[in-house]
């Protein structure tokens, strides 16, 4: 058991269990120590300077991020000596950075911006020295503004650490330190887009690549027909854009504010989480029962993973499922089934998903396989920020919005596609069909808590109708290596296969902790925002995708069966190597 230490913050007693840090340990007795460069998601790296503190009797300033709180500690933390120390590094951190914040993706966002204004910095003292460094916007997904960088480290973190891709890197040191992506531009490097490095910059130095312009054009011409569907985590996220509670569910509201921004059909992406349970889950039954394909079978509804696994793990393409990731579903159906429901002309019809991902930017262009249609399955991607932002553009109060409801033909949907948005959700909803499809048998708990929480992998064997199923959950890429490097390891030695079923998610803690999700994200609001997906599961009177009516009806009045001709070649999509460099 951890022994506690006491001390004292601003003659204030505290008491935290041995090698909290400073800087918790103040927070424990709401003081608040200003820093740049920490964040809870990362380990300190005292990289800024700003949180430094002093202790009685000694001249000598800690930093409060990386010092633990030690037995008798007397500390100060705001004193007019400590207040002007982080001024003046504010502004030399401000001499380095363009003066460019009306034009910046994170204006009245920004970490930096917001220490500035509460240091009362209005003059530049310091001469202008930011780097002429160009800006990198070749990725298409991701734009780096290495100008903006203050050397905080996290993205860099963030890459290397959490996700194990490696794509960011310093350069130089000192006055010259710079960000940039393995010393090449960001589309040849072996950056997978999951835009967690931008989810974690404190500044505008990473941001997403920004298509609200072209989604207003899209809005804006009289001669197409404007669909968009939002996903799963979009709805319990994108209220913190309004000062709305962490984890408010908005769906009702999005869908209103969807209709006043102009689109004409509103669907919902919930809908293809069931309808790629559907195919998944025979995949998987096919699989696993009929010997038919490779084990184990790999979740592919995550584009950052489909970008790693072809990247670093394409040996292992076989084992992943083929089924498109739900958004790519509904735009498919959109341009098919519900074009030739309501007589429209697929060419004059464009889809615009919401999600909470970069890494769909990406996967809406990967190759031919995602026009199987005849035409793009989906035509732009907006984060859940630039969202927002429209929203904010068009002056609407979304607090105050009445609820409303989504279009049919693909908007029904099931407490199973809600919780594909946190991590294990995925791996959740297949198993509640699959069990049913094997043993024909419903299901007598729909639950399996096995595959919830935040645990970076998470295992668990499962009976379906006598049969053993070893599945793994696994999240944030820098989890999935060990899984894969378990699997393989086993096939290489011709022992039993750990697993049958996997699901990687890039992001920590799956969609609710997606790369476009508003900022600030933590672990705590990625527990609230999944909690909010699994309320909405638990009080809906359907929670199997299977037993969605507006699935059964896509299958029997156009798809057919699963897995059958029509649903392979609208539904499905096929993998291929792709060069990288070696990490």
């Amino acid at each position: 058991m951890s022994e506690n230490v006491k001390a004292r913050i601003n003659g204030i007693e505290v008491e935290v269990e041995a090698g909290t840090s400073i800087l918790d340990a103040a927070e424990q007795v709401q003081i608040k120590i200003p820093t740049l460069c920490k964040h809870k998601d990362l380990d300190p790296t005292a990289a800024c300077g700003i949180c430094v503190v002093k202790t009685a009797n000694s001249p000598k300033m800690l930093r409060a991020c990386c010092t633990p709180l030690t037995e008798g500690m007397d500390l100060q933390t705001h004193d007019p000596e400590i207040v002007d120390v982080r001024r003046t590094t504010i502004e030399m951190i401000m001499s380095k950075h363009p003066d460019e914040c009306l034009t910046c993706g994170r204006n009245q966002d920004c970490e930096l911006q917001t220490l500035a204004a509460d240091f009362g910095i209005r003059n530049a003292v310091l001469d202008d020295i930011t780097p002429p460094i160009p800006l990198d916007d070749s990725k298409g997904t991701l734009v780096l503004d290495a100008r903006k960088c203050v050397s905080c480290g996290r993205c860099v973190d963030v890459c290397q650490n959490m996700q194990d891709v490696w794509a960011l890197c310093f350069e130089e040191r000192g006055i010259d330190t710079r960000i940039t992506a393995a010393g090449v531009n960001l589309a040849e490097s072996p950056c997978v887009s999951c835009g967690q490095c931008s989810a974690h910059c404190p500044t505008g130095a990473i941001v997403e690549k920004d298509d609200t312009e072209e989604v207003w054009n899209i809005i804006r011409d009289p001669e197409v027909h404007a669909v968009v569907q939002i996903a799963p985590a979009v709805r319990v996220a994108i209220g913190e854009a309004f000062g709305m509670p962490v984890g408010t569910n908005c769906t009702g509201k999005t869908y209103a504010a969807l209709r006043r921004l102009g689109f004409e059909t509103i669907f919902d992406t919930n809908f293809g989480a069931d309808l790629t349970i559907i195919e998944e889950g025979h995949e998987f039954v096919r699989r696993f029962v009929h010997g038919e394909g490779s084990l184990p079978m790999i979740t592919s509804c995550c584009p950052a993973w489909v970008d790693f696994m072809e990247k670093y793990y394409s040996d292992n393409i076989d084992l992943f499922s083929s089924a498109k990731s739900p958004h790519e579903m509904v735009g498919s159906m959109s341009k098919t089934y519900f074009a030739e429901k309501k007589g429209l002309d697929p060419k004059k019809m464009k889809v615009i998903s919401i999600m909470p991902c970069t890494a769909k930017k990406w996967e809406i262009g990967r190759s031919v396989e995602m026009s199987s249609s005849g035409f793009q399955d989906v035509d732009a991607v907006l984060t859940t920020r630039e969202l927002a932002r429209m929203i904010k553009q068009a002056g609407i109060d979304f607090v105050n919005l009445a609820d409303e409801g989504v279009d049919n033909l693909l908007g029904e949907y099931s407490g199973a596609g809600t919780i594909f948005g946190a991590t294990g959700g995925v791996m959740e909803a297949a198993l509640r069909t699959a069990y049913e499809v094997v043993t024909k048998e419903t299901l007598p708990k729909v639950e399996f808590e096995v595959t919830r929480g935040l645990e970076g992998i998470k295992e668990a064997s499962i009976d379906i109708a006598g049969n053993e199923v070893r599945i793994a959950v696994a999240h944030g890429l820098g989890n999935v290596g060990q899984v894969l490097d378990r699997i393989n390891e086993a096939a290489e030695k011709g022992e039993e296969l750990p697993y049958h079923f996997v699901e990687v998610m890039a992001c920590p803690g799956g969609c609710v902790g997606g790369g476009g999700q508003p900022y600030g994200v933590t672990d705590d609001l990625r527990i609230k925002r999944a909690q909010a997906l699994y309320d909405e599961d638990g009080s809906m009177d359907l929670r199997k995708s299977h037993e969605n009516p507006s699935i059964t009806k896509i299958y029997d009045e156009f798809l057919g069966e699963p897995l059958g001709h029509k649903s392979h070649l609208y539904l499905h999509t096929d993998y291929q190597a792709r060069a990288c460099y070696v990490k």
